[in-house]
């Protein structure tokens, strides 16, 4: 191995150990939260696309975390920016960490990336752009790439909270 190689490795080593460490502090933050709110959950962590990845989980069917989604996510959110405030006060360093409670993201994920393969295909079929419902930061990304996944650009629009993505025609 050569240096360059050898240094690499040792960034690619401690970019993982960090965000292990941000999720361990997350998941410590989230089950004192669970704690405080007497709900049932178990808390994965994972490291997804350079981001740590927290989730809560239950094997119940009650409803008790959906508390914690709120309408539209609304709870999640605050949840989330919550976790990362705590993981930068325990680290000193901005955290891009992302929160998932009871599937609402990785559903919210499929039925985004299907929105965005449709929009492509509309986008393709009429040669005009498209202008889509404001979206969070989070919605905006997943459409985003399944747009460059369907082979067309895509970019974002207007300020928050009413910021949107247009498809781009070829």
């Amino acid at each position: 191995m050569t240096e360059g190689t050898t240094t690499a490795a040792a960034e690619g080593g401690d970019t993982l150990t960090r965000l292990e460490q941000e999720g361990e502090i997350a998941a410590d933050y989230l089950e004192g939260l669970l704690d405080i709110a007497d709900l049932d959950g178990d808390i994965d962590m994972d490291v997804e696309a350079d981001r740590a990845a927290v989730s809560i989980v239950s094997d119940s069917v009650g409803r008790d975390l959906q508390k914690l989604v709120g309408r539209d996510g609304e709870v999640l959110e605050a949840l989330q920016e919550l976790t990362r405030l705590a993981v930068h006060r325990e680290t000193g360093d901005r955290s891009r960490l992302m929160l998932d409670i009871a599937g609402f993201r990785a559903k919210k994920r499929e039925e985004l990336a299907a929105l965005g393969a449709q929009a492509a295909a509309d986008v393709k079929a009429s040669g005009e752009a498209l202008k889509l419902a404001p979206m969070t930061p989070f919605e905006r990304k997943v459409v985003h790439d399944a747009v460059a996944a369907a082979g067309l650009r895509s970019e974002s629009e207007g300020e928050e909270p009413q910021r949107f993505v247009v498809v781009l025609p070829a």
